[in-house]
């Protein structure tokens, strides 16, 4: 943020603290607001969302002789007198408001974002319109504690909230404000009577904090942190607490941006005896993020000096800022006086011992672990913190991470717990190391716990993900063996496994097994062996499965049908099983749909597959999905021309590609001249994995068609936008390299080009790449260019080998230089009867050639002489 704004910033906070409400007794006219906005809103049409959008934010409170006297802070246009509301007078209005926010929140109804936001003056705006606060009360100093007991009647009247409730308002306010923006949700819950409570400044002021991250625009931002300033600064003048859990957000986002001045100024509105040693801990974190080491030594120098009752939570306060933080110095300063069990919660215990973890700090941890454990902390919770922080040791593996909790907990003479070893498990299968995941499992029951088949089913999941399926049937096993009952989902998730190593025959032992537990076969089960056949291309036997299905009176579902669908090409086929699932009465659902539009293009059948979106039924919010499959099946089919004009389509009507049919577009593209599409196109991708796969390809694309400056432009959005590490890097160019020694012609200035690009991005050249290179060399007999790529595996700092000697040589000779090709010949050892044979090899292939060149030209003279 520049300087000029921080400076705004400051003085507005600096004006704001000379802006106080106004005191008025005006319940009368504040009543005749309440009916006349009972009228006004009930006059609303709500069959027009645009309406109700204009009425909802223009809304003028009827002026009075005593209203018009008033003036509450931060009132936009009347908004501010709107909270009271009477349950009785605003019942019919708030329910057709409600209707209409939902409709708009829940997408039924179009809502015009560019103009959900009131525009202010183009003169000078004052402070007290910078805060749009509808909730703003004309209430005098003496009158608030009775004006709060008002709002919790009120709100005992129309807004009762239980456990299972508490978090309806939350996502009411986060959905509004992604919707239509902080300054609408301001105004429109106000007009709803929304008592202001807690819940509701805490709300608002996360709304505001959150909208100044997210924008890129430092006037918006800066109006943001203002007003969440303003509505703060109003809940004190009310007689609210001010705890963490409305300054935390606003502290949080001043020190992530360096704000020093403002920090201290804010914390000025806030500080109290109470909030001290943990404002303490805010402070540390700015001195941190901005680097002051003086005041850092400072505050140590007055810790040390201090001796009040709360010099423990101030200690605390600092501790837990350099855990953050991870600054070891301060930190072991700090640990050496430390007394552990003073802390104030059981969460930052964990912070500590995480960080603990992280700064290999074993001695205090353990001294720790003692310290707890003599003064009676209990067993579970020593071990949840003895889990955080082995888990946080760095380059630990899992195997290690195993044997130091165990060994810990050994030494503090303490059993392993039920949570912990389910933990283990969850932290294990995060990491899909199944195999281990299941040594604790054995443990577990040899210690006489029992486990859930809910973990079963996520290591069944987590052997699917890593391809360890030849581990379910060490699963089935323990769920035999400990008197377990699994269910049907379970069933179908051990089918699947066996199924995808092959193992039909035990997917058909399992279904078997069903019938012995009593338990009915369900369509999924038989449509996981019956997906099995169809990856094998095993149409029979996928036929079979769905008899199989008919004889144990097992209806097929959509699902079933969708599989028969995809894997069909021939129109009778597609007829038939259309008409089957007809008398079935299976509906036709989006993936049946998907299916058929798959089989229509895959037959040829390219008009019927376009109609299917015309003659069934396809929800409005698969719409895309099921156009974004036509799109896939028509490139996937060559019928380019149709695809691209169903995707201009889609971006007419405002709608979105899915990415898997983005990519078979990009890939199926690959006509000269379609560069500028295929950018356009991986524009449309966001997410990174998809977004990686798509740029590659047109790179691939642009080595192909010699356009070198995008090639390397995308190079670098690849490395900077993916984030990828230098292995994965080199893998890239790895396969870049390959497609140029591929490419007919061979170009070796554009090989040699994008090789500097390599360079300039800060990434070395692999050993694969110059190899690649060196091949293309041959293909383009460039023997200079030879040379160069030669120097370059120096320069990378990758040392010559008896491969990179050998290329060399069969380059040499290839490209005719007999002259340097012997001195790398002596460089290569003859030990290995592989590579003699290759020498042999090259030595027959190139040098027979320059003979048989020779020959030619001593016959071609004496044809001429004679």
């Amino acid at each position: 943020m520049p300087a000029s704004k921080l400076k705004n910033l400051s003085d507005l906070f600096r004006s704001a603290s000379k802006f106080k409400p106004q005191t008025t007794a005006a319940a009368a006219a504040i009543a005749a607001q309440d009916v006349a906005l009972k009228q006004y809103v009930s006059t609303i049409d709500v069959s027009s969302s645009e309406t109700v959008r204009k009425k909802l934010l223009n809304y003028k409170s009827p002026k009075s002789e005593t209203a018009s006297s008033l003036k509450p802070l931060g009132d936009i246009g009347g908004a501010g007198n709107l909270k009271l509301l009477s349950a009785a007078d605003n019942e019919e209005s708030a329910t057709l408001l409600s209707a209409e926010i939902s409709a708009i929140l829940s997408g039924d109804r179009d809502f015009n974002l560019d103009g959900s936001h009131v525009s202010s003056s183009d003169g000078d705006e004052s402070v007290s319109n910078i805060l749009q606060d509808p909730w703003t009360l004309c209430t005098s100093h003496n009158n608030v504690s009775l004006r709060r007991k008002e709002i919790s009647r009120e709100r005992k009247q129309k807004w009762i909230f239980n456990s299972s409730q508490r978090s309806r308002f939350d996502r009411l306010t986060t959905m509004c404000g992604e919707k239509l923006g902080p300054d609408a949700t301001i105004q429109i819950l106000g007009k709803l009577g929304r008592g202001t409570g807690l819940k509701e400044f805490n709300a608002l002021i996360r709304l505001c904090i959150e909208t100044a991250r997210k924008t890129d625009d430092e006037e918006v931002s800066l109006q943001q942190i203002f007003k969440a300033y303003k509505i703060l600064e109003w809940m004190k003048e009310l007689g609210f607490p001010i705890r963490e859990t409305t300054y935390g957000p606003f502290l949080r986002y001043l020190i992530d941006f360096g704000l020093v001045a403002e920090f201290h100024f804010f914390c000025d509105l806030i500080k109290d005896k109470e909030s001290r040693p943990r404002l303490a801990y805010y402070e540390m974190l700015l001195c941190i993020r901005v680097n002051d080491e003086k005041k850092i030594q400072e505050i140590f120098y007055n810790l040390a000096l201090y001796d009040g009752e709360d010099k423990s939570s101030f200690q605390q306060s600092y501790l837990l800022a350099f855990c953050e933080s991870d600054r070891k110095k301060e930190l072991l300063l700090l640990l050496e006086t430390f007394d552990i069990t003073k802390v104030s919660s059981t969460e930052h215990v964990v912070n500590i011992f995480r960080s603990l973890g992280k700064l290999s700090l074993e001695t205090f941890a353990e001294r720790f672990l003692l310290a707890l454990k003599i003064n009676y902390i209990g067993a579970d919770k020593i071990s949840d913190f003895i889990y955080n922080y082995v888990t946080s040791i760095p380059n630990l593996t899992v195997e290690d991470v195993i044997f130091k909790f165990k060994s810990l907990l050994e030494k503090l003479e303490l059993m392993p717990l039920s949570e912990q070893y389910e933990k283990l498990i969850q932290y294990c299968r995060e990491l899909l190391k199944v195999h281990i995941a299941l040594d604790i499992v054995d443990d577990m029951f040899k210690a006489g716990f029992t486990l859930s088949l809910e973990t079963f089913h996520s290591l069944l999941d987590a052997c699917d993900e890593s391809k360890e399926y030849n581990l379910v049937s060490r699963i089935y096993s323990m769920i035999s063996c400990h008197d377990l009952k699994p269910n049907t989902e379970t069933f179908k998730r051990m089918i699947n496994l066996s199924v995808r190593m092959k193992d039909f025959e035990g997917a058909y032992g399992m279904i078997v097994d069903l019938d012995r537990l009593n338990l009915m076969p369900t369509s999924n089960i038989y449509n996981a062996i019956m997906a099995g056949y169809f990856r094998e291309k095993n149409i029979q036997g996928a036929l079979m499965v769905l008899q199989q299905m008919k004889d144990a009176d097992v209806k097929p579902d959509s699902q079933t049908y969708s599989y028969l669908l995809n894997n069909c090409n021939r129109e009778e086929d597609i007829d038939k099983i259309v008409e089957e699932m007809k008398q079935a009465g299976v509906h036709m659902a989006t993936n049946v749909i998907m299916a058929l539009i798959t089989a229509y293009a895959a037959c040829g059948q390219f008009e019927k597959a376009k109609q299917v979106i015309v003659d069934k039924r396809v929800p409005g919010k698969s719409f895309n999905e099921v156009k974004s499959v036509l799109i896939s099946a028509l490139a996937s089919h060559g019928q380019m021309s149709d695809a691209l004009n169903v995707y201009e389509e889609i971006k007419q009507t405002g709608g979105h590609l899915e990415p898997k049919a983005v990519i078979c577009l990009i890939e199926h593209l690959q006509l000269e001249g379609e560069l500028n599409r295929l950018l356009r196109l991986l524009e449309e991708l966001d997410d990174p994995h998809y977004w990686f796969d798509g740029c590659f390809r047109v790179v691939s694309y642009c080595v192909r068609h010699d356009h070198l400056n995008s090639a390397v432009d995308l190079l670098k959005q690849l490395k900077e936008k993916v984030n990828i590490d230098e292995a994965a890097a080199e893998n890239i160019f790895d396969e870049v390299f390959c497609q140029i020694a591929e490419k007919e012609p061979a170009d070796m200035q554009f090989g040699l080009a994008m090789l500097q690009a390599v360079k300039e991005l800060d990434l070395r050249p692999s050993r694969k790449s110059l190899d690649f290179l060196l091949t293309a060399c041959v293909s383009a007999k460039d023997l200079e260019a030879c040379f160069l790529i030669w120097k370059e595996y120096k320069a990378a700092g990758l040392p010559y080998n008896v491969l990179s000697f050998v290329r060399m040589y069969q380059a040499l000779l290839a490209l005719g230089d007999q002259k340097s090709a012997p001195s790398i010949l002596n460089k290569i050892p003859r030990d290995d009867p592989h590579v003699s044979r290759v020498i042999q090899a090259c030595q027959a292939t190139y040098m027979r050639a320059v003979s048989s060149k020779g020959n030619k030209k001593r016959k071609k003279k004496n044809v001429l002489k004679n």
